[in-house]
């Protein structure tokens, strides 16, 4: 199983299902679903999801968590930053049985199968607990390196969107501090860590995991940008050189470009993936839509590089087709 863990709350019910149906329609392995939310959302999670069809019900479980905050004022990790989203800080208390772990904010979308970025589990070292990709390719015009009040990993910080964990090392980690001499356990670091910085903190928790990491470096694994693609790294001309070389192949519309017009291409995607019938022809209801929706984004800056967002989704919509067509109805049939 994959484990796939998502804290929604608030406005965010339809954005947290388009990532979730994204995680599904390319999919190889079964996933679990790990959904942290406020009661007044459960029971539609829990109707939609049922509501999908037979053959993507049967690749994934799904489970529903309330928010919990098992140390300090769940008052103070509420207001941290948007609502609940202090939550993931928490994850490997409260997911004890579970041992590795990808988290993902909702204003994600999987443009391959998530199987790939499991992968990078492996290519963790002896050390290493956790995996995310840099704030800002360009220290220079990153926000950390110009703007930040406290200690963040490397010279231009980390993104939290999109994380894996090995939550079995991180439970069994003493994490160095700028507390007290010796390790503390994560669980115990996580409030002493935040009164301390509270006053200097923007980014919520996302700061706290960069202060975590400051002092922990050797427990990192940094993945490249295509893995955590953001509008950053279009809107300022193109800097990232793996998505230009690879495609990008995780999105993240932060700052709300899904349901604004800043960003017509993210929007695009967003809407083509929100929109899909799940019976149809990936490349008739999807990829060919797409690529027209695209030719209206060409005035922007992102608009001028469409092979960047198409790349890693053809190629995924074309593993998913031959296998459908050569296995299911046969070469001889075709």
């Amino acid at each position: 199983w994959i484990h796939l863990a998502v804290v929604a709350c608030g406005n965010r019910l339809e954005e947290t299902l388009v990532m979730l149906k994204s995680a599904v329609l390319f999919s190889h392995r079964k996933i679990q679903f790990h959904i942290f939310t406020e009661d007044s959302l459960k029971p539609e999670f829990d109707k939609q999801l049922r509501q999908w069809p037979d053959m993507y019900t049967k690749k994934f479980e799904h489970r529903i968590y309330p928010i919990t905050f098992s140390v300090g004022n769940p008052q103070e990790w509420k207001k941290l930053f948007k609502p609940c989203a202090a939550q993931r800080l928490f994850l490997p208390v409260i997911l004890k049985d579970v041992d590795s772990l990808l988290y993902v904010d909702t204003d994600v979308l999987f443009l391959r199968p998530v199987d790939d970025i499991w992968k990078l589990l492996r290519q963790f070292n002896a050390t290493q607990l956790a995996a995310m990709a840099p704030e800002h390719e360009i220290p220079k015009i990153g926000w950390y390196s110009r703007f930040a009040r406290h200690p963040f990993y490397g010279s231009a910080g980390v993104n939290s969107g999109v994380m894996l964990m090995n939550l079995t090392r991180i439970r069994s980690t003493q994490f160095k501090n700028s507390m007290i001499p010796t390790g503390l356990a994560w669980e115990d670091m996580l409030y002493p860590l935040y009164q301390k910085y509270k006053n200097a903190i923007t980014w919520g928790d996302q700061d706290l995991l960069n202060i975590i990491f400051y002092f922990n470096p050797e427990c990192l694994y940094v993945f490249p940008c295509q893995w955590n693609y953001r509008p950053d790294h279009c809107m300022y001309g193109s800097n990232c050189k793996e998505a230009e070389r690879e495609g990008v192949s995780v999105l993240h519309g932060n700052r709300g470009v899904y349901h604004d017009d800043k960003q017509p291409t993210f929007k695009a995607l967003y809407e083509a993936i929100r929109d899909f019938p799940f019976q149809d022809n990936l490349f008739q209801s999807m990829y060919y839509p797409l690529q027209l929706k695209f030719l209206e984004t060409v005035h922007t800056l992102c608009g001028r590089i469409p092979q960047v967002f198409l790349k890693q989704i053809e190629k995924t919509m074309k593993r998913a087709y031959e296998k459908h067509v050569i296995i299911h109805v046969g070469p001889n049939q075709m």
